[in-house]
């Protein structure tokens, strides 16, 4: 879709933590993943996590009179469309993580407690709701930097990309 942006009116809730943080993660996540650009702002609450997690996001827009030392201005710096994705096959998802340029990753996520809680991440989920397994596993992957956690609250955080940024033969 050429020309589409998403423009939200309301500040996305990231300072709130919880559920509307995790909520708000997922919409930049979707957009993401369908290529929209997203023109949007923060609530001014700082939020309880490291927005370092979400540099693969659409950043947030400038605001007026802000200067360039914000967190804002570091994440419109950091930010470049696949840095952070996933694609999925049987049994499986591949995620490539260039977010850190010194320490790129690719992970196969295929054992199925690790694939079960991944794929329930889609959605923001609060964590009382999982088995112990899916727990452990949501744990696992927070530690690799591939879910956010924030006040009992989980989501995924790598889109699954409907436009390729780079060539088929660079996974």
């Amino acid at each position: 879709m050429t020309g589409a942006q998403v423009v939200v009116d309301e500040p996305l809730p990231l300072g709130a933590g919880g559920r509307a943080a995790a909520d708000a993660v997922r919409f930049l996540r979707d957009c993401q993943s369908r290529a929209l650009p997203a023109l949007w702002a923060p609530d001014t609450d700082a939020p309880p996590f490291d927005t370092g997690l979400l540099h693969h996001l659409p950043p947030p827009a400038p605001l007026p009179g802000a200067g360039g030392s914000d967190g804002a201005a570091v994440w419109r710096s950091r930010y470049a469309y696949g840095l952070l994705y996933h694609r999925r096959g049987p049994d499986f998802v591949t995620v490539m993580d260039r977010r850190d340029p010194s320490a790129s990753a690719r992970f196969t996520i295929d054992q199925p407690a690790l694939l079960t809680a991944f794929l329930a991440l889609q959605d923001a989920t609060a964590l009382d709701t999982l088995d112990a397994a899916r727990r452990e596993a949501v744990s696992v992957l927070a530690d690799e930097r591939l879910v956010l956690v924030t006040e009992g609250w989980a989501v995924a955080l790598p889109p699954r990309l409907r436009r390729w940024p780079i060539p088929c033969t660079s996974i």
